[in-house]
């Protein structure tokens, strides 16, 4: 990014949620999908800066379980 240009940057978490169970895994291939594809379309975007990378692997979006 061209430091004389006057522009914002932004702290973004990444949230990334279990779409689908995968059995006995470490990390789902769901939660490992998502966050490849976060971070790839991110790499292009000079203005967006990584904060936290936030997983709710295990939990279901169909489980309306409250998650903190």
């Amino acid at each position: 990014m061209n430091a004389n240009l006057n522009c914002n940057v932004y702290n973004a978490d990444i949230y990334l949620r279990l779409s689908r169970e995968d059995g006995d895994k470490a990390e789902s291939d769901s939660i490992t999908n998502q966050r490849e594809l976060i971070l790839e379309f991110l790499k292009s975007k000079e203005d967006i800066r990584i904060h936290a990378v936030r997983v709710d692997d295990g939990y279901s979006g169909v489980n309306f379980v409250e998650v903190r």
